[in-house]
């Protein structure tokens, strides 16, 4: 469980039942806790490195409102990103987050979570009568503050009631008691972003270990959730095909009675920018991620900018591993992309 070394609180937060609540617990768990005007103008957070600033932000929890209502489009897996939460507690090397939250990633709470799924409410009526899905870890991983927000059970249970409304969120964490009992309708996937061991320990800090994260997958699908899960990065190393083989192995045996068609995967390779490359090793000056342009593809992406990627010939010896293990151990499920 993620316990903060410190919590920030915005002003307007304590107006909302939620900030009062967290503010009397952090003070009863003598967590320090200070008060901001906002969430722009967050200080005290220490570190004379780099590295060491990175690591205390990510130990920083800041309680917030979220003023902006206007949600961001999350294609092609949602229509709309949903805010609950933005950065998380993990300390992923690889993190796309890393270009994206500036040197201080602190971990950000939202109180105001009633009024964020009146928001939604307005964008399914917009939409209506088609179905319009959300996605509720676009910029976060809300599973990390679940036991203290409990704000993705109440979205969970929100969804479940709206007959043109489905919700998705993507986890590395496995605090999932108080999302078990949700009534969800059927109507959220819960994925989880799975990978072989041998990644996890050199570059996934802070998170679950991979079995710990298949038991976790098993007791959400013995609540009834359809299941998704990520497969990403996927990386090229020595014995990789093994890892990954047996990954899909140990989580078919997890779920060897849970129906396929009900699962979707999403498996997704390593790559890179060079902006997301300099960010990274100035956190991380000893990493040993594989990031040397010449043995990759530059490739431009959807949004303008470009990356490097797997060659052709890697990809399609990607391509053919996890079809072929999908295919004999989750017949049925449905592959959303390989990339």
């Amino acid at each position: 469980m993620f316990i903060p070394k410190r919590v920030l609180f915005e002003q307007d937060a304590l107006a909302y039942p939620l900030g009062q609540e967290l503010q009397q617990r952090f003070k009863e768990a003598k967590i320090p806790v200070s008060l901001i005007a906002s969430h722009n103008r967050v200080t005290g957070i220490p570190g004379k490195t780099p590295l060491e600033a990175y690591r205390e932000a990510k130990r920083t929890l800041v309680v917030g409102v979220r003023r902006t209502l206007q949600f961001s489009p999350c294609k092609p897996s949602a229509h709309y990103q949903l805010p609950l939460s933005t950065s998380c507690s993990g300390q992923c090397q690889y993190c796309y987050l890393q270009t994206t939250l500036g040197k201080k990633p602190y971990v950000r709470v939202y109180v105001n979570i009633e009024e964020i799924l009146h928001q939604a409410e307005k964008y399914m009526n917009e939409r209506a009568p088609e179905i319009t899905r959300f996605e509720g870890a676009a910029t976060s991983d809300p599973v990390s503050v679940e036991p203290y927000t409990g704000s993705l059970a109440r979205t969970v249970e929100f969804f479940g009631g709206q007959p043109l409304g489905r919700f998705r969120f993507v986890t590395k964490f496995t605090d999932v008691d108080g999302l078990l009992n949700a009534a969800h309708n059927g109507h959220t996937r819960f994925r989880f972003s799975i990978n072989t061991e041998h990644i996890i320990k050199s570059y996934e800090g802070g998170t679950p270990a991979a079995s710990a994260r298949l038991r976790a997958a098993r007791r959400v699908a013995d609540a009834g959730y359809p299941l998704g899960f990520l497969i990403a990065p996927i990386f090229v190393y020595p014995g990789w095909q093994d890892d990954y083989t047996s990954l899909i192995g140990n989580l078919a045996e997890e779920l060897k009675d849970y129906p396929a068609e009900n699962i979707t995967f999403e498996l997704i390779s390593h790559r890179f920018t060079l902006s997301a490359r300099k960010r990274i090793m100035e956190v991380f000056p000893d990493t040993t991620l594989p990031m040397d342009e010449s043995e990759r593809k530059f490739k431009f992406g959807q949004f303008g900018y470009g990356k490097y990627v797997y060659p052709k010939e890697t990809l399609q010896e990607m391509n053919e591993l996890f079809r072929r293990e999908l295919d004999k151990h989750f017949p049925g499920a449905k592959v959303e992309y390989l990339v």
